[in-house]
C-alpha cells in the first residue's frame, strides 16, 4: 500500500535580503524585472512592459504580501523573438543569470545546486491582458538526476523529491517539447501513462498522491522513455538550457492555436506579446501540512460577497487548476490550517482595498507558511459583474462611474438570456448534480471531442461539450457550444474560468457522469447517452437533466418588457435599472432601435430607447396577403396598374404606421423607403409562378417574363433603394401618404409625432432632390387635406462611399444623415457579407481582419468614410442630426467609435439596446476621465 507522504524540512528562506537592481545591465536595455523581499522593479502600472501577472507580482511584492522572488522577462523580448527569427537581444542571458542571482541571495538555494538545497523555479507566461490556460506553464524547473538526489538529501522526502521531477518532465516534455495529443488521441499521453501504470500495480484508479516514492521514481522512467520515443531526444539535464528552452516555449505559445483562437475571441491585439515570469517554486505537495489553491475574493459566477475557491491538500497548483482532481471548497481550508486561513482572509481584504476590484488569487501553504503566487482582476458571469458593481459602490470601494465601467457591454446580453420553464424542470428527471461554474440554462446534443462539437455546431446544432476535463485545447469546442459539462474539476477549472469569461453556462466536478470516449457514450444514473444525444444543465443549480428542456425569458426580460411584479422585487431586476439609470446619467449618445412593428417597439422603449432610427418598410410586406398587392404592383407594366396596386399596399402599410407611432409614445421615427431589389419579392419556382398568376388573372408566362427581367447579376447593387423611387416616383408618393396620413391621424388624437423619411442609397445629390421633392409634396397635400401642422424630417442613409465623400453637397438637401453601415461596409471594401463565409475564416486566422466587418465596424477603413461624412455634413449644414443603423449599433467597440467621432444617436435591435447604452455611456465615463488626466 501507498505509504503516507512525509512531511518535509525546507531551509529557511534569507527573508531580509533585498533585491539590488541586479537585473540591470549597464546601459543597455532593461529587459528583466526583478521582486522580492518586499522591493520590486516593476509596479501595477507596468502591464504593457511587464504583462499582467508581472505587474502584480511587483505591486503585491510591494504591498508586503508574501511572495517568492522572481523576475520578468519583458512583453519587448517577446516582440524581439518573433521580429528576430525567434532568438533573443544579446543583452538578455546576463540580465536573466543577474535575475537567478538575485533569487538566490534571497532564498538561500543556488539554481542547480547538486549537493545542497537546489533553487527550483515556475516558468509561467503573462500576457497584458488575462488569457487564463491559454498559454504554458512549467513547475520545478531546475531538476535532473542529480538535483533530485540533493532535494532528497535536503528534505529527507524521498517522495516528494520524486514527486517534483515526474511533475516537472510531464510539464517540459509536454509544453517545451511537444508531447502532446496525436490526431485521434482523446487522452494526453502522459495521463495515458500514469493510469497505466496505477492498473498495472494497483489494479485499480488511485489519487495521485497516494503514489509512493517509488512509483515516482518509476513514473520518472517511464515519461523519460516517452519522451526519447516520441521525440528522439534525451530529456535536458542542464538547468540553464532548460530555462531557455521553457522561456522559448512560453513565448512560443502566444502564437499557439488556442491562444489566437482566444486572442481573436476577446479582441486581444497579436502586437502585444506575452511577458515570461520567473519565480522561485514554493512546495505545496511536501505532506499534509502543505498544499495549493486557487481562490476569488468574491464569487466569481453570482457575485456573493464570500471567499470562493478551491485547495487541494498535498498538492501543487496546476492540480487545481487543470481539473483531473477535484478539489474541497476552500472554506475547509479554516477546519484544516486554520491559521493559513485566517491570513488569507487578510490578505482578501488588502488585495480588494488595493487593486478596488475582485481578485482572483493563487496562493500555496508550505509546511504551514501562506505564498501568494499571483493576484489579477478575476473573470466574472454578467450577473456576478453586475453585483460585484453594485455591492462595492454601496461598500464605498467605487463610485457610480466606476461601477458602470465594470459591467462588461459584451456580456451584457448574459443578463437577457433565457432560463429553463419552471414547469418543465418539475416534469424533468434530475440525473446528477455537479458544482455549478456558469449561470443559465442549455440544451444540447453532446459531444465528447472538442473538434466534433464544433463540426457539429458549424452545422447549425446546438451543441453541449462534455468531456472528464476540458484542456485549453478545448476551446475551439468551448466557443462553439452552448454549455460545458465535466465529470472532474472544481469551480476554479479551466473548463469553469474560461466558461465563465464566455458567459457559457458550464457545470464541473458532476462524478456521477461517466464518460467512456471510445464508445462516444455518457453514463449516469443508470442512463446511456450517445454523441448526438440530448443533455440539458442548468449552470446556476449544477443540475444535469435527460432530453432537451424548453426555456423561459430571463426576469430582467419578464421584468422589464412583461411587467412581471416578482420578476421585478429580485435583486438582480433593480439592480439592472440601477446600472440603466447610471448609464442615462453618463451618456450623451442617444440609443435608438430597429424596429418594424408596434411590439419591437414597445420592448425596445422599454429598454430604454429614445426613438427609432431605422423602420424597414419592405418587412411590412410579407404579412398575410400583403405580398400579393406588392407581386401585382411589380408585374404591373403600366403605371397605372402599379398605381392601382399601390392603392391596396397604401392602408396597410398606414395601419403599421398608426401603430409605430402609438407606441413611440412622442419619441422620433426614422422609416427608410422601400430599399430591396424588387426580384425578393417575386416567386421563382414554377408552381409558384402559376398560383400567382392565378391569383393575379394573368398567364403564367407573363409572370415568368417578368422575373426573368427583373434578374440582375448583382442585386445588391442593382435596382434598389432610390433608385427605385427613381424610376417608379408613385412607390416613393405612396409610401411618404402612409408616414403622414398616419402621423396626423395619430397626432390628432393627442399623441406626438416625428416621422423622419429616410431615402436610401444615395449616391448622388440630384438622387436625393428628385424624391425629397416627392415627399414635400405629399406632405403638403396630407396637412392640407387634414388640416394638420406635421413636423417632420427628410435626410439619407449613407451607405455607398460616393455618399460618404460628397455629404457637403448632399446635405444641402439633407436635413439628416443615418449611416447604414451594413451597406457601406460591403461596398467600401467590396465585400459582400452573404458571400464572405467561404474565406472569412482563412481571414481571421491570418488577422487580415482582426474582428468580422459585419459584427465590428471597421473603424480605420469604413470608419474613415463616416468620420469624412461627418465632417462634410457638417461643413454645410453644421446642426445635422447623425446616426447610425446599421448592425453595428449593438456592438459595444463600434458604439464607443460613434461616441468619439460625434454622432447623435445609434440603433441597434430592441435586445441590444441595454448593450449600446452600457456602451455608450461607458464611452463617456472614459472621455471625460481621458480629458481630466490632461
Amino acid at each position: 500500500m501507498p505509504t503516507k507522504s512525509k512531511s518535509v524540512k525546507l531551509p529557511p528562506s534569507r527573508a531580509k535580503i533585498s533585491t539590488n537592481g541586479s537585473a540591470k545591465a549597464g546601459k543597455s536595455h532593461k529587459y528583466v524585472y526583478t521582486w522580492g523581499a518586499a522591493k520590486a522593479d516593476g509596479d501595477g502600472s507596468m502591464k504593457p512592459l511587464l504583462g499582467g501577472k508581472g505587474a502584480n507580482l511587483a505591486e503585491m511584492t510591494r504591498i508586503g504580501l508574501p511572495v517568492p522572488p522572481g523576475f520578468t522577462i519583458t512583453t519587448e523580448v517577446c516582440t524581439y523573438f518573433y521580429d528576430h527569427k525567434k532568438t533573443y537581444p544579446p543583452e538578455l542571458q546576463s540580465q536573466v543569470e543577474a535575475g537567478v542571482r538575485n533569487m538566490e541571495k534571497i532564498m538561500g538555494y543556488k539554481f542547480g545546486d547538486a549537493k545542497g538545497f537546489p533553487l527550483l523555479v515556475a516558468v509561467r507566461s503573462g500576457a497584458r491582458d488575462s488569457m487564463p490556460g491559454m498559454m504554458d506553464t512549467i513547475l520545478n524547473l531546475g531538476l535532473n538526476d542529480e538535483t533530485v538526489l540533493s532535494l532528497v538529501n535536503a528534505t529527507k522526502n524521498e517522495r516528494f523529491a520524486w514527486d517534483c521531477y515526474r511533475r516537472f518532465i510531464q510539464m517540459y516534455g509536454d509544453v517545451v517539447l511537444g508531447v502532446q495529443k496525436r490526431e485521434g488521441e482523446d487522452h494526453e499521453p502522459f495521463e495515458v501513462v500514469i493510469e497505466e501504470f496505477k492498473h498495472e500495480k494497483y489494479h485499480k484508479d488511485i489519487v495521485d498522491s497516494e503514489l509512493t516514492a517509488e512509483d515516482q521514481k518509476q513514473l520518472v522512467a517511464r515519461f523519460k522513455k516517452l519522451v526519447k520515443d516520441r521525440t528522439g531526444k534525451v530529456f535536458p539535464n542542464d538547468p540553464w538550457e532548460q530555462l531557455k528552452g521553457a522561456a522559448g516555449a512560453v513565448f512560443g505559445s502566444w502564437m499557439n492555436d488556442r491562444a489566437i483562437v482566444y486572442r481573436r475571441k476577446y479582441g486581444i491585439p497579436q502586437e502585444w506579446g506575452t511577458a515570461v515570469n520567473v519565480q522561485a517554486m514554493v512546495y505545496g505537495n511536501t505532506g499534509e501540512t502543505s498544499g495549493s489553491g486557487v481562490a476569488f475574493t468574491r464569487n466569481p459566477a453570482n457575485g456573493v460577497n464570500e471567499f470562493y475557491g478551491e485547495f487541494l491538500i498535498n498538492a501543487q497548483g496546476e492540480d487545481v487548476v487543470a481539473g483531473v482532481r477535484t478539489p474541497e471548497p476552500v472554506s475547509e481550508l479554516k477546519k484544516q490550517m486554520p491559521k493559513s486561513y485566517a491570513e488569507l482572509m487578510k490578505v482578501r481584504q488588502i488585495l480588494e482595498k488595493h487593486f478596488k476590484d475582485v481578485q482572483d488569487v493563487e496562493f500555496t501553504v508550505q509546511e504551514g507558511k501562506l505564498f501568494m503566487l499571483q493576484t489579477r482582476n478575476g473573470k466574472r458571469t454578467a450577473a456576478a459583474a453586475l453585483k460585484f458593481s453594485m455591492d462595492m459602490f454601496k461598500e464605498k470601494l467605487i463610485d457610480w462611474e466606476t461601477a458602470v465601467l465594470r459591467n462588461p457591454a459584451d456580456q451584457l446580453d448574459q443578463l437577457l438570456a433565457p432560463i429553463f420553464d419552471l414547469a418543465e424542470v418539475k416534469k424533468a428527471k434530475e440525473l446528477a448534480k455537479g458544482l455549478p461554474a456558469g449561470p443559465g440554462a442549455a440544451s444540447g446534443k453532446i459531444y465528447l471531442n472538442a473538434d466534433r462539437a464544433a463540426a457539429a455546431a458549424e452545422k447549425g446544432e446546438k451543441v453541449l461539450l462534455v468531456r472528464n476535463e476540458t484542456s485549453p485545447e478545448d476551446l475551439r469546442g468551448m466557443i462553439a457550444a452552448e454549455g460545458i459539462l465535466t465529470a472532474k474539476g472544481g469551480v476554479s477549472s479551466h473548463a469553469a474560468l474560461v466558461a465563465r469569461q464566455m458567459g457559457k453556462v458550464c457545470i464541473c466536478g458532476a462524478s456521477a457522469v461517466l464518460i467512456d470516449y471510445d464508445k462516444k457514450t455518457v453514463t449516469v444514473s443508470g442512463q446511456t447517452f450517445s454523441e448526438g444525444d440530448y443533455l440539458s444543465i442548468d449552470g446556476t443549480s449544477g443540475t444535469v437533466y435527460g432530453g432537451q428542456l424548453k426555456t423561459s425569458p430571463s426576469e430582467i426580460i419578464t421584468g422589464t418588457i412583461h411587467g412581471d411584479k416578482a420578476a421585478q422585487k429580485t435583486e438582480k431586476f433593480k439592480s439592472f435599472q440601477q446600472l440603466m439609470k447610471w448609464c442615462s446619467q453618463a451618456t450623451r449618445l442617444a440609443v435608438r432601435t430597429n424596429a418594424d412593428n408596434p411590439e419591437q417597439t414597445e420592448n425596445a422603449i422599454a429598454f430604454g430607447a429614445t426613438g427609432i432610427g431605422l423602420t424597414r418598410t419592405e418587412h411590412m410586406f410579407f404579412e398575410g396577403d400583403r405580398i400579393d398587392a406588392v407581386r401585382e404592383m411589380i408585374l404591373a407594366d403600366t403605371e397605372a396598374g402599379r398605381r392601382a396596386a399601390l392603392k391596396k399596399i397604401l392602408p396597410y402599410q398606414k395601419e403599421d404606421f398608426i401603430g409605430i407611432f402609438k407606441a413611440l409614445k412622442g419619441f422620433p421615427a426614422t422609416i427608410r423607403l422601400l430599399d430591396p431589389p424588387l426580384h425578393e419579392f417575386v416567386p421563382h419556382e414554377a408552381k409558384a409562378q402559376a398560383d400567382l398568376a392565378k391569383k393575379l388573372g394573368i398567364t403564367p408566362e407573363k409572370v415568368a417574363s417578368r422575373v426573368n427581367a427583373l434578374h440582375e447579376f448583382n442585386p445588391m447593387l442593382g435596382h434598389r433603394g432610390c433608385r427605385l423611387g427613381i424610376a417608379y416616383p408613385e412607390i416613393t408618393e405612396t409610401q411618404a401618404r402612409a408616414i403622414f396620413e398616419a402621423a396626423a391621424e395619430v397626432q390628432k388624437k393627442g399623441i406626438k409625432v416625428k416621422p423622419e423619411v429616410m431615402i436610401p442609397l444615395v449616391g448622388f445629390k440630384k438622387e436625393l432632390d428628385l424624391q425629397v421633392e416627392i415627399v414635400h409634396r405629399v406632405a403638403a397635400e396630407v396637412q392640407k387635406e387634414k388640416k394638420v401642422k406635421l413636423s417632420y424630417q427628410v435626410g439619407t442613409m449613407i451607405e455607398v462611399p460616393r455618399g460618404a465623400l460628397t455629404a457637403d453637397e448632399i446635405a444641402q438637401t439633407a436635413e439628416f444623415f443615418s449611416f447604414g453601415t451594413n451597406d457601406l461596409t460591403q461596398t467600401a471594401l467590396g465585400i459582400s457579407r452573404d458571400d464572405m463565409g467561404n474565406f472569412l475564416q482563412a481571414y481571421t486566422e491570418n488577422e487580415i481582419f482582426k474582428k468580422n466587418p459585419f459584427a465590428s465596424l471597421d473603424q480605420s477603413g469604413v470608419g474613415q468614410l463616416v468620420q469624412t461624412a461627418i465632417a462634410k455634413g457638417r461643413s454645410t449644414r453644421p446642426d445635422i442630426k447623425l446616426g447610425i443603423c446599421g448592425e453595428h449599433g449593438g456592438d459595444p467597440d463600434s458604439v464607443k467609435f460613434f461616441h468619439k467621432v460625434g454622432l447623435s444617436y445609434v440603433s441597434c435591435s430592441p435586445f441590444r439596446v441595454p448593450v449600446a447604452r452600457l456602451a455608450a455611456a461607458q464611452a463617456a465615463i472614459e472621455e471625460k476621465r481621458a480629458a481630466k488626466k490632461k
